[in-house]
């Protein structure tokens, strides 16, 4: 890979601009780089696989904004709808063609969704599934899982992962005791803390909140067994499965986690891939369920943008271009070549006494410093890797490769990628990895 610049000039001017008008100078605080140390350098452009910045330099992007950019930066096919879109108008507030397509097309995809609605993120589709689910059962609590992120709604903050577990916190401020009193934190990997907790509050309990792959505190595949158990205890008890499937759903198969592992969920919710690279998010399941939200049901939610014509038309560009390619084994193929490359490095970082694992799930990685195997919940993730990953981070950096500015985010592949590429950046993760032990 290609050296950088080591100033990064114009984009600490940027940022110091930016710090005057904005919290941290920045819109999410992972984007700030504290947990990593240095600043932010500013995006100026992104293309397939690379994005340069206002700097100049160009870095390989194992980012892609976070998950949704499956067919990598600028993807042709979606560009183009969305210029198509954008011609015709911006926002109507009232129905559109595009929104009753792509919400077609999820439903047919989805082997759990009878119908679905749009929001425009993620954190509003979990918050509006829990009020569904608050509604269909008559009752307050819920639960979800230690290190499991669900979006930045009140209910949700309660030992969250991603840029909370960053910063080590294990809450948010401002969220009222009343709200968190009703949310119940369980480990995961532990079918015994499940049966523990039905036993005493099954009934008082709305809904179960799990990501299909706990993706935002490293990668946490679950075991088949503790899902057939989650999957069974709610069902006694009448307390409905929602999978979180802001980031697997649509990346991770073409039906999902869900539709992957055979999980039938009671509500599942989406974001991240169905828009393409614009904001949305989605929420669905069971007509019995869905039938209950306004205007056919009682369960009042809105959105002036939600369904917005754009984000529609870039949804389903994306989802097509995927499908047109049979993008889904191609991501796995680059996915098992990727993971082939990084073993050597993995068994001579071991060697070294530096631990080292991988965790893979189709196109999402994640490399957990000072772990001698890959862990399943977040007490099992060693908190002194975290050093090790800042000066690993800013090593690739150097080298012209962008990762996520925090040691508990994952890594994406995308289509823009190819063999070639991966096997340049294994050699750079590999001079990297040295230099940072």
């Amino acid at each position: 890979m290609t050296q950088v610049s080591s100033s990064n000039e114009t984009s600490q001017q940027l940022y110091s601009r930016a710090c005057a008008v904005m919290p941290g100078g920045v819109s999410s605080p992972v984007r700030a780089y504290q947990s990593v140390g240095g600043q932010p350098f500013f995006i100026a452009s992104g293309s397939g696989c690379h994005v340069q910045t206002e700097d100049g330099d160009q870095y390989l992007d194992f980012i892609g904004s976070w998950g949704p950019l499956i067919l990598g930066h600028a993807h042709p096919a979606v560009t183009t709808a969305v210029q198509e879109a954008v011609a015709l108008g911006t926002s109507f507030g009232a129905p559109c063609i595009p929104e009753t397509e792509l919400a077609e097309k999820i439903c047919a995809m989805s082997p759990v969704l009878d119908k679905v609605r749009f929001v425009n993120s993620g954190t509003e589709a979990t918050m509006s599934a829990l009020r569904l689910a608050r509604a269909a059962t008559g009752r307050d609590g819920f639960i979800k899982f230690d290190g499991c992120y669900h979006g930045h709604a009140d209910s949700f903050l309660v030992k969250a992962g991603s840029g909370l577990a960053t910063f080590g916190e294990s809450s948010s401020s401002g969220v009222p005791e009343a709200c968190s009193s009703l949310t119940g934190v369980l480990p995961l990997d532990d079918e015994a803390a499940l049966e523990e907790w039905f036993a005493a509050n099954g009934d008082q309990t709305a809904a179960v909140f799990v990501e299909g792959i706990p993706a935002n505190c490293g990668l946490l595949p679950q075991r088949k067994e503790w899902w057939k158990k989650l999957r069974d205890i709610t069902r006694a008890h009448g307390t409905l499965l929602v999978v979180d499937e802001v980031i697997t759903g649509f990346r991770i198969a073409p039906g999902g986690f869900c539709g992957l592992e055979g999980i039938d969920a009671d509500l599942v919710t989406y974001g991240k891939v169905i828009g393409g690279g614009l904001p949305v998010g989605a929420y669905g399941g069971r007509k019995e369920l869905m039938d209950m939200i306004s205007p056919d049901g009682g369960v009042y939610q809105a959105g002036t943008l939600s369904g917005n014509p754009l984000c529609m038309a870039a949804g389903i560009a994306a989802l097509e271009a995927v499908e047109k390619v049979d993008g889904w084994q191609r991501l796995e193929e680059l996915g098992r070549h990727w993971e082939a490359l990084l073993a050597p490095l993995i068994e001579r970082e071991k060697a070294a006494g530096s631990p080292l694992t991988l965790t893979r799930c189709g196109s999402l990685f994640w490399l957990s410093f000072d772990a001698n195997n890959a862990p399943r919940s977040y007490e099992a993730i060693p908190a002194s890797g975290a050093d090790r990953y800042g000066r690993f981070f800013h090593e690739l950096l150097q080298r012209g490769i962008m990762v996520a500015p925090s040691a508990y985010e994952v890594g994406f592949l995308n289509l823009a990628m190819n063999e070639e590429i991966l096997d340049a950046a294994a050699k750079t993760f590999g001079e990297a990895l040295e230099a940072s032990r």
